[in-house]
């Protein structure tokens, strides 16, 4: 176990539940846990309906748009697997490849083979009527009726309030976004300071990351210990050395 000597960790309050008035909170140890913020492509509209009728992941919400038009609007190399595993909820899917993906050989046959339509050309904006999505509007071209509609955004780590301490996220090699790396134990590499969840992991959903911030939290628990355990050895050492020595 690493020992590290003692941190006091030194961070601005407007980044809590605290007054913005430059007050500092201080800690032995930090333990990040900011988790993502989501990039979504440029198409006018789009981030409105975000959480609504424009979604992402089809365990969360494939129940609710089941047997409707969906669009898989195409945002990276992972569009093609969305569009596959939506196509088990609804056989009526349409992706937009929106300038961004180019299906290799192997998907397109796997695509044609489920049925899945395939739309050339930039996605411009999404149509709305009555406070419902209507379709999708190409640049240039027509508007696909949609009933609903997938995209995957970049995911980035929440890390600007840290950037003082010399954290700085990564690019995920998925080209999913961006995170922080650290060990198998949270630690980053700065010492005293772990991080747990999303910001670290971008697939963890609520159950992973709540594990991973309770195990990270033993391991803090137990450096604080050992830092603790260290100063009182080395006191009753002292205490018990002869006068001068």
């Amino acid at each position: 176990m690493l020992l590290y000597p003692w941190h006091h960790i030194a961070i601005p309050a407007k980044y809590f539940a605290s007054p913005g008035d430059g007050t500092q909170l201080r800690g032995r140890r930090l333990l990040i846990a900011t988790g993502l913020t989501d990039e979504l492509p440029a198409v006018d509209g789009l981030r409105e309906r975000w959480g609504r009728d424009v979604l992402h992941c089809p365990f969360c919400h494939g129940w609710e748009v089941r047997d409707q038009a969906i669009g898989i609007l195409g945002n990276g190399p992972w569009s093609v697997h969305q569009a596959l595993l939506f196509r088990q909820w609804s056989s009526n899917i349409t992706l937009f490849l929106n300038n961004r993906v180019a299906p290799s050989d192997a998907e397109s046959e796997q695509l044609a083979a489920r049925g899945i339509r395939v739309v050339d050309g930039a996605a411009e904006a999404v149509r709305v009527e009555r406070d419902r999505l209507r379709g999708v509007a190409l640049a240039g071209g027509p508007e696909i009726a949609v009933e609903a509609l997938v995209v995957g955004p970049r995911a980035h780590a929440r890390l600007e309030a840290f950037a003082g301490l010399g954290l700085a996220p990564s690019e995920h090699p998925s080209g999913a976004g961006t995170f922080l790396e650290t060990d198998a134990d949270g630690g980053t590499p700065v010492p005293g300071v772990w991080a747990a969840g999303n910001v670290t992991d971008l697939k963890a959903q609520v159950l992973a990351s709540a594990a991973a911030a309770a195990w990270t939290a033993v391991v803090i628990n137990n450096h604080l210990m050992a830092e603790e355990l260290a100063a009182d050895v080395d006191a009753y050492r002292r205490a018990l050395a002869p006068t001068g020595a």
